[in-house]
């Protein structure tokens, strides 16, 4: 069981199918066969062994999807990088895990230059035109090397280190293996969500597990994917018209602006027959809109984590839409452990607690990773027993549904009482004004922390504080409700994956009230 036996398989079953579209660009599995068995042989020629780690700092692009399946074929270890990091949130990454060799594309050919000379890796260039001086060209090597067998690489070995978003501190390597990718591809096979012959669509960043849950399901069936550079509503829809695609994953983030686009209406969706969602909670406001958007489009949502390969559970279509389902608030919950996985809400001595009852969410399965890459005291704290200790607060129903209520770190405190900041960020965004918002939690000495709102309006509305404090007051207790607001026209800070930075936001109420504060001294 690795990575690369969904290759094998199809190169066997239907090497003439499409395997992959990037723009104009349209290579059949055969194809894609090739060049990945060239890729791992001029990896091996240029000194990468069993184990070594090769980063990735790239776009969207069919050499990526190449270069995942290259670097395990050549039975090495690939290390997608964050492209929204900064330079030395980068350099940090590669060193951290003594990076081989750096890919690159146009987008980061200056800052790969540096980079290389600063951390000493090998640069190897992946666009159309020529490579920056000292690189090597990625299509080069391809055609100047022969074909190699594949390493076959053990279930239990590193196929990657994808670092955490750092939504909450400083980012971690999680280690996964071969096992853990095919079986979490395996889980969501299992679930439906990929019948063999789907056309998939790379829209999510490619370095991150959220795009790579769906990528990695469709190389195992030998699907086609289909390629954009980086998402924009306009993107996503000019690909699946073009492309007949029939099932992508997207972020909350980029669901509301591909539904509230304007051009949504005149394209052609008919062949959409499902959008996976999930790396960050979604409003029922949005989700609402979304389904009214695409009619005839199933919507499934998956929970996970980077730790997790990345799938805990699922909510199925009909667990939106049923009446049964609508009378139970289904929409809220995150879905039920996937086949293949065990979930639990556990207290703060890790036992499990009664239904109802809100603890931290733990997984078990084939999908938990192997740990964090030389961080053996954080992995000894994160898996336990063999259950992964998400740091997520929810709670379980009596029929196993998971509704997810804050990170563990992000839950309030005021007056004693605990606030769930996506309870109260249900509410407000359900306020017509509201494109979007973001809840945390501030200093007060009063009451420990109050609820602090960041709303963002959509485009032509007018709302105020006072009006979003008055809302919620309506549909939750007052101690929950927002005793502060900031509207605001910029966009709030994203990770990578499109989660919404709390930290960055709580830094940005520091400083704007430190100099309030000093005054008032």
């Amino acid at each position: 069981m690795n990575v690369t036996q969904g290759l094998r398989r199809v190169l066997q079953v239907n090497p003439l199918g499409l395997g992959t579209v990037d723009g104009d660009r349209r290579r059949t599995w055969h194809a894609v066969g090739d060049r990945v068995a060239r890729l791992a042989g001029a990896l091996q020629k240029l000194g990468i062994r069993r184990g070594d780690r090769v980063a990735v700092l790239m776009l969207n692009s069919d050499r990526y999807l190449e270069l995942y399946l290259g670097i395990a074929w050549a039975g090495a270890v690939i290390v997608p990088t964050n492209i929204r990091w900064s330079h030395a949130e980068i350099e940090d990454s590669l060193r951290d895990c003594r990076a081989a060799m750096l890919v690159v594309d146009k987008a980061f050919a200056v800052m790969g230059e540096v980079l290389a000379k600063a951390v000493g890796l090998q640069l190897v260039y992946a666009d159309d035109d020529a490579a920056p001086s000292g690189a090597l060209h990625y299509d080069t090597l391809i055609e100047q090397t022969d074909p190699i067998p594949d390493a076959m690489a053990d279930r239990e070995d590193l196929t990657g280190i994808f670092y955490t978003g750092g939504t909450t501190g400083r980012s971690k390597g999680v280690m996964l293996s071969h096992a853990n990718l095919v079986s979490n591809a395996l889980h969501m096979l299992a679930e439906g969500l990929l019948p063999e012959g789907s056309v998939y669509l790379n829209a999510a960043p490619m370095f991150h597990l959220a795009n790579g849950a769906g990528m990695f399901c469709s190389l195992i069936v030998g699907g086609t994917n289909v390629v954009i550079r980086s998402f924009t509503p306009e993107g996503v829809m000019n690909a699946i018209a073009r492309n007949k695609v029939t099932v992508t994953l997207l972020v909350p983030t980029m669901i509301q602006m591909f539904v509230d686009h304007p051009g949504i209406a005149d394209a052609d969706m008919s062949s959409l027959k499902r959008i996976m969602y999930g790396a960050s909670p979604i409003s029922e406001a949005l989700l609402n809109r979304a389904m009214t958007a695409l009619p005839d489009t199933e919507f499934n949502q998956l929970y996970g984590m980077t730790e997790l390969a990345p799938c805990a559970t699922h909510l199925t279509w009909d667990q939106h839409v049923s009446e049964d389902a609508k009378r139970k608030n289904r929409q809220r919950a995150c879905g039920r452990a996937t086949v293949g996985c065990e979930v639990r809400i556990v207290d703060a001595d890790h036992k499990p607690v009664p239904s109802g009852t809100v603890g931290e969410v733990a997984v078990r399965g084939q999908n938990v990773m192997m740990g964090y890459w030389e961080r053996p005291e954080e992995t000894a704290k994160a898996v336990i027993d063999g259950w992964m200790h998400t740091g997520d607060g929810g709670y379980m129903d009596e029929e196993g549904y998971v509704y997810l209520v804050d990170r563990v770190k992000d839950m309030i405190i005021s007056g004693g009482e605990n606030v769930y900041s996506m309870e109260v960020e249900n509410v407000i965004s359900q306020h017509p004004a509201v494109s979007q918002c973001a809840v945390i939690g501030v200093p007060s000495e009063q009451w420990g922390e109050t609820v602090h709102a960041f709303v963002i309006p959509t485009p032509g509305a007018k709302v105020n504080g006072a009006e979003i404090i008055a809302f919620c007051k309506e549909k939750i207790a007052h101690y929950k409700c927002p005793r502060s607001v900031e509207i605001r026209s910029e966009p709030f800070p994203l990770s990578g994956a499109g989660k919404v930075l709390k930290r960055e936001l709580r830094r940005q109420y520091a400083e704007a009230a430190a100099p309030a504060a000093a005054k008032a001294g």
